[in-house]
């Protein structure tokens, strides 16, 4: 008698807790850590934030990091990005330019800059909170590297302040993220 309540408490644990979603734990893949954006992205920009699953670069590349950055993307093609998800104090190409210059390091696993210079890389940029003039790229990416760890460097003009998506296409394997742009 005792092991048919047993067996009833455990059947009935079994069956009603997950439907009542109290002992299955939520899966967190393609969710976000959100607890480091500034105060100062409105809720309306969705930013790209650090997943919960960090993408490490493979080796031999680097992976490390300071806090405020982590890595985004996918061994096909990755970026370094605020963890508050904002790039504020831009500077202007020219003293008399109104767009804001933004440097970008571009990593793809195997990258050879020798067989490639200057870089398939293509960059394209759009305003999502308002209407503006797309985000301008320089006609060719650059090959850089550190040690032997290739990259491609590239150099984009955002018109306005406010909240970007950026996709860098290399070949046909893209990345797109979303940034805050502030004074």
């Amino acid at each position: 008698m005792i092991r048919q309540i047993r067996f009833g408490v455990l059947l009935f644990l079994l069956l009603w807790v997950p439907i009542a979603g109290k002992a299955v734990p939520q899966s967190t893949e393609g969710k976000t850590a959100r607890k480091a954006v500034s105060a100062s992205v409105p809720q309306s920009c969705p930013v790209t934030q650090p997943p919960v699953q960090a993408f490490v670069p493979p080796p031999p590349y680097p992976s490390e990091h300071d806090s405020t950055e982590f890595w985004f993307g996918s061994d096909k093609l990755w970026v370094q990005l605020p963890t508050n998800g904002t790039w504020s104090h831009l500077p202007h190409y020219r003293p008399t330019d109104t767009v804001f210059r933004q440097k970008i390091q571009w990593w793809r696993k195997d990258y050879d800059w020798r067989r490639e210079n200057p870089p398939k890389l293509t960059i394209t940029g759009r305003r999502l909170d308002a209407v503006a003039p797309p985000l301008a790229s320089d006609d060719h990416s650059n090959a850089g590297g550190m040690g032997d760890h290739a990259f491609i460097m590239s150099g984009v003009d955002i018109p306005t302040l406010g909240c970007w998506q950026i996709t860098g296409d290399y070949n046909g394997d893209k990345l797109t993220f979303v940034i805050w742009v502030a004074p």
